[in-house]
């Protein structure tokens, strides 16, 4: 008997053993979880998110929204040299979409100067102020790009790391997303100088000025290329344009039927 159970008990300890080592690991794997999910967030081109007991609020469908406008919602990035003409070629878009068309299109341009005197007003130009500026506009853009507007955002963006994270966040949002590459040569826009920046950087005035002591990493490959030297402004808007109904963003249109109490209601009215 003292045999039998001695033997019971050789065989039990393996087994609890094993239980043990398996819990143990369950444990350490539950632990890692929270490191897991901030390397993911890392890895797909967010970061982590600081603030704690927080929930993300549903609302009305994204495809409400856009129904209720009638397009899908899109980013345009304008990315080029300054003096290249991508705020002249944004306005001049915007115009074509909101006051040219059968029917006006929901639009917001998000101008980089525009912008830092407010959303971005405490940054510089440092490449870090730079990457930080990259963010908040592709993270706005995608809000409104959701909520069905077609996004003209334009800045030099001059880092090609930054805009492909703009693009990243559009992806993950499964929202589309169209780089445009607004370009001219250096003669050309050092020659244009609307704001005399060229000439004061030239002087060793300004520091750190794109294009003269500063790179920019011109795209590869942009879906849209205009150049401006070659190019009118209508043009260059007119290239875009083409762009968007390759996107295809036009959702079919239809009616809403009218029901019994709506026509009795109309006649009533009349």
């Amino acid at each position: 008997a003292e045999v039998g159970s001695s033997r019971a008990a050789s065989v039990r300890r393996p087994a609890q053993s094993r239980v043990v080592s398996c819990l143990t690991s369950l444990l350490a794997m539950v632990a890692f979880l929270p490191t897991l999910a901030a390397l993911l967030a890392t890895t797909a081109g967010t970061a982590e998110v600081k603030s704690t007991n927080i929930k993300y609020h549903e609302g009305l469908s994204r495809e409400a929204k856009w129904k209720s406008v009638g397009h899908m919602g899109v980013t345009l990035w304008m990315t080029g040299l300054s003096g290249s003409g991508k705020s002249t070629i944004s306005v001049a878009l915007e115009h074509a979409l909101v006051t040219k068309q059968p029917r006006p299109y929901f639009v917001y341009r998000l101008d980089g100067d525009n912008l830092r005197f407010g959303l971005n007003r405490d940054l510089g130009f440092s490449p870090e102020d730079r990457k930080e500026n990259v963010r908040r506009v592709a993270e706005v853009s995608r809000l409104f790009a959701d909520a069905g507007a077609i996004v003209i955002a334009g800045l030099i963006s001059p880092y090609a790391a930054d805009r492909a994270f703009a693009r990243e966040v559009h992806k993950n949002a499964s929202l589309p997303f169209v780089e445009v590459f607004v370009d001219a040569p250096l003669a050309t826009v050092e020659e244009r100088d609307p704001k005399g920046l060229y000439k004061k950087a030239r002087e060793g005035k300004i520091k750190g000025f794109t294009g003269i002591d500063a790179p920019y990493e011109a795209p590869e490959h942009p879906e849209v290329h205009v150049r401006t030297d070659l190019k009118s402004v209508a043009q260059s808007v007119n290239e875009i344009l083409a762009h968007l109904d390759q996107v295809g963003i036009h959702l079919k249109p239809h009616f809403r039927t009218l029901d019994e109490a709506d026509s009795e209601e109309a006649c009533k009215a009349s």
